[in-house]
């Protein structure tokens, strides 16, 4: 069992950055695929970033790409999103997610088993 618990967004202008932190727990974190996802209003659940349990890979949604970092800290049972030069197209809830499953990268929201309650990210122009 992995709890997740989100924190770092808030209201931020445009060009500004934020860094999403997220905090497991259970012993099993440092085996576990991490993810970012985000949900803007009247629209779907979309990947953001993932990093593998050793932190040597990452992927990117090409929108984030040279504008967000994914990064992690097994001892601290922590996941980071370093989000740079930010957008209003960049609204919306951040949710971390954990695969206990899956040990690579991944995309697909379905290779996650637990999730956080998201924190709001919000970017006026």
């Amino acid at each position: 069992q992995v709890q997740l618990v989100e924190s770092g967004g808030g209201l931020v202008q445009a060009g500004d950055s934020l860094r999403l932190s997220c905090a497991a727990s259970g012993r099993t974190f440092s085996s576990n695929t991490m993810g970012w996802f985000r949900q803007a209003p009247g629209k779907e659940r979309d990947f953001v970033a993932t990093i593998n349990w050793r932190g040597s890979s990452t992927d990117y949604t090409d929108s984030a790409k040279g504008r967000f970092t994914i990064s992690r800290d097994n001892a601290k049972n922590t996941v980071y999103l370093q989000m740079n030069s930010l957008k209003p197209e960049d609204t919306a809830v951040y949710y971390c997610a954990a695969g206990s499953r899956i040990s690579t990268i991944m995309r697909s929201g379905a290779g996650y088993d637990y999730w956080g309650q998201g924190t709001q990210v919000t970017v006026s122009s």
